[in-house]
């Protein structure tokens, strides 16, 4: 399956990941503690099922998409000096594509 992910990145352009590894020490997109971004994820969603105490979780990557797109999209935004093409590029949208997104998250007015 990896190989076929990859295949389809090619295909539509989009650059891999991969190359960003080595801006933190060998851990792909760590946060301040050196965690990759998948770790935190992880301990994140393991605290959220403690939290839970039993009860039965719904509509858990609704909740999980977000919490997760609203703080990426503004960060890329951050980053792109709030130039759209640039963060549709960065993100691989569509700008109308990121324009919903932001609009939807508050980010861009309508």
């Amino acid at each position: 399956m990896r190989k076929t992910a990859v295949k389809l990145r090619k295909r539509a352009g989009a650059k891999s990941a991969l190359p960003h590894q080595g801006a933190t020490k060998g851990a792909a997109f760590a946060d301040s503690d050196d965690r990759p971004l998948h770790r935190c994820v992880e301990n994140a969603l393991d605290g959220y099922f403690v939290a839970l105490d039993g009860e039965r979780a719904t509509g858990l990557f609704d909740l999980v998409m977000a919490e997760v797109e609203r703080p990426m999209l503004a960060s890329v935004m951050r980053h792109v000096g709030g130039n759209q093409c640039r963060a549709a590029e960065v993100l691989g949208l569509s700008r109308g594509t990121l324009r919903k997104k932001l609009v939807r998250h508050g980010l861009l007015e309508d």
